[in-house]
């Protein structure tokens, strides 16, 4: 019995497998059987190319436009007006006081004569109340340069004279030429005992260039009181001569030529 179950068996398997195979087959050729006839009228379906869906672009913000600045408009400026040189070089300066008032008429004044005190101190308002115990209206001189006693070392004192133009009182001749024309400068001291300063001198230097500059005396119109009458004013030890000669070298430096003296210290002029 048990031998017969396993035979029974195993040809049951070999009829199945027989039988699935057959059927295997027989669905393949079943399908290319029952497959529909072509059809070549049918119109092939055309390729459609995908709707790509772009994005917007994006929105670029515009910048409102940069308002440049005006341009400026250049302008040239003028040529310089080319001013006329004057003749004369710049003047150098001086003390308002030495300048007369510009409502005042101005003396013809044609010379310079140069006095000393004869005495060891004073001012102009010492000399004042001497010339007015003598008999003059005012002092007869037009300066005073000091010598440090009474005013300053080499200060010069206006007198009253010189701002109303009026002529001097100081030198006297026959025809009075020296007082009506001449500016009388006289400085304080003895100069037969001393010398002058050397303050003393530099004023009167420079007082006597600003003089001969600006009424056009000459050089030899610079005179000290003894080249005008017998006197011993302004004293030995006051050289007019080399007076003289420093201010035409002050003034050729300042453009003004003059001519060189010819008149020698001591002359007499008086005829």
């Amino acid at each position: 019995m048990a031998n017969r179950i396993p035979r029974v068996v195993g040809l049951s398997l070999l009829l199945a497998l027989s039988l699935l195979g057959a059927a295997g087959c027989q669905d393949a050729e079943m399908s290319d059987d029952t497959l529909p006839p072509p059809n070549f009228n049918h119109q092939p379906v055309a390729y459609q190319q995908p709707t790509v869906i772009e994005a917007p672009p994006p929105v670029v913000q515009q910048q409102p436009p940069v308002q440049q600045a005006p341009r400026q408009q250049i302008v040239q400026a003028p040529p310089p007006v080319q001013q006329l040189r004057s003749t004369e070089k710049p003047m150098v300066r001086v003390p308002v006081a030495w300048i007369p008032p510009r409502s005042v008429k101005i003396n013809n004044w044609q010379w310079i004569i140069i006095h000393h005190t004869a005495t060891s101190f004073g001012n102009a308002a010492i000399v004042t109340q001497w010339h007015i115990d003598r008999g003059f209206d005012e002092m007869g001189y037009h300066f005073l340069i000091g010598n440090g006693t009474n005013s300053g070392d080499g200060q010069v004192e206006v007198g009253t004279r010189w701002p109303k133009q009026k002529w001097g009182a100081h030198t006297k001749s026959p025809d009075n030429r020296f007082n009506d024309f001449g500016i009388g400068i006289c400085l304080v001291g003895n100069f037969d005992e001393t010398r002058p300063t050397a303050a003393q001198v530099r004023s009167l230097e420079t007082l006597v260039a600003y003089l001969m500059r600006t009424y056009h005396i000459s050089p030899d119109h610079v005179l000290g009181h003894n080249d005008c009458k017998s006197t011993d004013c302004p004293g030995k030890n006051l050289n007019v001569g080399i007076i003289r000669r420093n201010v035409v070298q002050m003034l050729a430096a300042q453009g003004v030529n003059f001519a060189e003296p010819r008149l020698a210290a001591g002359t007499e002029l008086i005829h």
